[in-house]
């Protein structure tokens, strides 16, 4: 697969009928830069859909539905002959996205596992056949003399997982090894070292074959990348790969567009009632010592730009409290200016973006540094202590500590929301700026439920 400015050829589809590849090598066909971008993008939404899922302990049938939804949702093409092209181009994108360390790579092999899991049932049961022939499995169809042996027991088993017994069924046998997941179930007859399959089983099978294949590309293609493609790509195809894989996939926060602005008489009770952990800590820090470092002060500046802080008002808030420990004649002389250039006031004039999750997870604050995500970056008693000055209560407290330690830090920050407002996200949350909009949303919401009706409520 090689990247191209503009030309492209077209992928043939070959093989069973069937619209799920098995991504044995890379297509033999041109790519435009704005495709390899775009469609890993979109494949990008499907894998954080599906993992943000499984982090919230979807049931296996409720995440059959939306894996086919996000699949549907994000993966469509204006030209259908082009979906196929889409699916590959994507996933070989990615998979050279994700290659790149260790951590990287377990996300990416058990994301796409569960996706090509679910896309493989919802295939018919033929293209199944078709497909797991098109692994070479060494293994066939049980003969009807060998199940009339074992149909008894193969029937205890499939009334033992509430499995419909038919007279027709069509098992195969495998190793047990080749089926883990089937076994630590027990969900399968075994029998001198056999494993007995039912056609509706197979998929475990499949996907075995699927994840060991695609463990052992990933290893490939890192090898790859950095022995040749890193340095050879370096100025076109690198800062590509390198910032999908934190990319933030939702909506410009750049400017407030959901509220009317804040003023500066109302923005501590503001802080207290709407503002993410991460920027009620820095707020905090700030009118306690009058003072942020670089990060923190790009971190809360460009989220308060976001929630609707006009320049002006930005200004006078940063001056107040710095003029305290530094002066205001130093603040006019060494920190105005940074604030004008947020706003797109100064140098390129360019309308900075409030920083994402992914973003301030990904930062690396230093001694003395505040900003950061406090759920990956506190200690868990800091935490605890930060989350019960939120009022988060016991129960809710240890879900979210649950969390942090398996390292899922927007989905504790997305509990503790639910905690504190009392609602659900089910979106999960992605964006401090998100974060408080919903928040505004839904105290806007109880002080109209709450009010007389013809009345109105003040901030």
């Amino acid at each position: 697969m090689e990247a191209v400015r503009s030309q492209r050829k077209s992928l043939v589809s070959t093989g069973v009928g069937s619209t799920l590849p098995l991504y044995r090598s890379a297509p033999p066909l041109e790519v435009r830069l704005e495709d390899f971008e775009i469609y890993a993008i979109d494949r990008l939404r499907v894998l954080k859909g599906i993992s943000d899922a499984l982090s919230r302990g979807k049931k296996p049938d409720e995440m059959e539905k939306l894996v086919l939804d996000l699949w549907k949702t994000n993966m469509r093409h204006q030209h259908s002959s082009e979906l196929l092209n889409k699916d590959i181009i994507s996933h070989f994108v990615l998979r050279l996205v994700y290659c790149r360390t260790e951590e990287l790579r377990k996300w990416f092999l058990s994301i796409e596992t569960t996706l090509f899991r679910y896309r493989f049932r919802d295939e018919p049961s033929e293209i199944q056949r078709a497909l797991m022939a098109e692994f070479d499995l060494p293994y066939k169809a049980v003969t009807t003399a060998e199940y009339e042996s074992v149909k008894e027991k193969l029937n205890q088993v499939a009334r033992a997982i509430g499995q419909p017994i038919t007279t027709d069924a069509i098992y195969y046998k495998v190793p047990f090894e080749e089926v883990p997941e089937l076994v630590a179930g027990r969900r399968v007859f075994i029998q001198k070292g056999n494993a007995y399959i039912a056609m509706n089983q197979v998929v475990s099978l499949v996907i075995t074959q699927f994840r060991s294949h695609l463990s052992k590309a990933l290893v490939l293609t890192n090898r790859k990348w950095t022995s040749m493609i890193r340095e050879q790509e370096k100025d076109r195809l690198v800062p590509i790969i390198e910032a999908l894989s934190t990319s933030y996939l939702g909506p410009d926060y750049s400017q407030s567009r959901e509220h009317a602005e804040i003023s500066l008489k109302d923005i501590d009770q503001i802080a207290k009632s709407s503002f993410p952990l991460c920027m009620r800590h820095l707020f905090e820090k700030l009118r306690e010592d009058h003072h942020l470092k670089h990060g923190g002060r790009m971190q809360l500046g460009l989220f308060l730009k976001g929630v609707g802080l006009k320049l002006d008002d930005a200004l006078a808030f940063w001056r107040a409290e710095f003029s305290r420990k530094v002066g205001a004649e130093r603040f006019d002389k060494e920190y105005a200016y940074s604030i004008r250039h947020n706003y797109g006031k100064e140098g390129k004039r360019t309308d900075y973006t409030p920083y994402s999750c992914q973003k301030i997870i990904s930062s690396t604050p230093g001694v003395g540094d505040h900003h950061g995500c406090p759920y990956r970056h506190f200690s868990e008693e800091n935490l605890r202590t930060a989350l019960t000055r939120m009022r988060v209560g016991n129960r809710a407290l240890e879900d979210v500590i649950d969390k942090v330690r398996n390292r899922h830090y927007q989905l504790a920050c997305t509990l503790t929301f639910e905690a504190v407002h009392g609602s659900s996200c089910d979106a999960g949350v992605n964006h401090p700026n998100q974060y408080y909009n919903d928040s505004q949303r839904i105290l806007e919401s109880q002080k109209s439920s709450s009010n007389p009706k013809g009345t109105t409520a003040s901030m």
